[in-house]
């Protein structure tokens, strides 16, 4: 029986595999395939993640305590920020009432001042409690 070409390169990487205990050549095959860079990739991720975003009301509710009247942050607390709508959660009606009455303008620009309109552009208080 007379080997090719292909049957001894077979045999041999059959014994490398069987030697080293893993197949290198699916390992370059799959490297070769859409290999790419991890510093290609993590703009994307981030992107996908929506980690600036997410950092964005991460920076909002931690300044919420010094940009406001601490008689406000005693009632209110931010919840969330989703499209540029801060949802500030208020522990009773009385205060959401004064709130929205006497101090919404004011709030809006403090945050809008530190944080630009792309990232505050409106509020919306909700009595939770």
């Amino acid at each position: 029986m007379a080997f090719n070409g292909n049957q001894k390169l077979d045999a041999r990487r059959q014994a490398l595999k069987d030697w080293r205990g893993l197949d290198v050549e699916a390992f370059k095959r799959a490297q070769s395939i859409n290999a790419r860079s991890l510093g290609q990739m993590i703009p994307k991720i981030l992107t996908d993640l929506k980690l600036d975003r997410r950092l964005a009301d991460t920076e909002v509710f931690k300044a919420w305590n010094q940009l406001m009247d601490p008689n406000i942050v005693a009632h209110a607390q931010p919840a969330g920020l989703n499209k540029g709508t801060l949802f500030i959660n208020v522990d009773s009606s009385v205060w959401l009432n004064e709130i929205v009455r006497y101090r919404r303008r004011e709030i809006l620009e403090r945050l809008q001042h530190a944080f630009g309109k792309e990232t505050v552009a409106k509020i919306s208080f909700r009595v939770m409690g």
